[in-house]
């Protein structure tokens, strides 16, 4: 599908696919909404010097995981992260993306070039402190058992792929996590909300990022 990347409010790169009218990123900032929803409401509930292990739905850009991968080196975290991607960007979009710049972080430049390198299907160790599973598959396809601590939702919207939001792929979600675990997504919709809840998982609103009122988080509780 054709592609063709644009400068978000944040000075951050990002996609946009005319075909759907879609955008992998919120228009406002992509840097600014990936630390609002999947770090400052996700990851920032796990204490420093922990282990915490992850799973993103729409490895995308790249871009969550390389925030997470700062983050561990600030708060001494050890993450295991897989990413779920089943369209990966080719090695010409992945080189027009500037989050290491935008991010004053060029000295790890190297290490948001191995995130996007490492082979699909295998376990990629990208430093001591982050392990990293790049899986090339359908979301639909996921069958994983009391995995993952948290997960970050971050597939394209429901008006475009509207069965990516579903009770069956939220009880997907709910058995991967281990009890107690957590899913953080930027949507907002009550047809999201109402699916979470009917496989179970303990949801609330919380205040979205710039340009989103309201976002979603949900809990596994044992």
């Amino acid at each position: 599908m054709e592609k063709k990347v644009f400068i978000t409010g944040d000075g951050s790169t990002s996609f946009h696919l005319p075909k759907w009218k879609e955008q992998y990123h919120s228009k406002h900032g992509a840097i600014q909404e990936a630390y609002h929803v999947f770090i400052h409401s996700g990851l920032d509930l796990f204490k420093d010097n922990s282990t915490v292990s992850i799973l993103e739905i729409g490895f995308g850009t790249g871009l969550n995981a390389f925030i997470t991968y700062l983050e561990s080196k600030k708060r001494n975290l050890s993450i295991y992260y897989d990413g779920i991607e089943k369209f990966p960007l080719s090695e010409k979009e992945i080189t027009l993306l500037n989050y290491p710049k935008t991010l004053n972080a060029k000295n790890h430049k190297a290490i948001f070039e191995k995130l996007h390198l490492s082979k699909w299907d295998e376990l990629s160790e990208i430093d001591k402190q982050f392990r990293l599973t790049k899986r090339k598959k359908d979301f639909r396809d996921i069958n994983d058992i009391a995995k993952f601590d948290l997960i970050y939702y971050d597939a394209f919207g429901a008006r475009v792929q509207p069965e990516l939001w579903t009770e069956e792929l939220f009880k997907k979600m709910f058995l991967s996590l281990k009890n107690n675990g957590v899913l953080v997504t930027y949507s907002a919709k009550g047809s999201v909300r109402r699916a979470m809840l009917a496989v179970g998982f303990n949801v609330e609103k919380i205040p979205g990022p710039k340009g989103k009122r309201e976002m979603l988080r949900a809990f596994k509780k044992s």
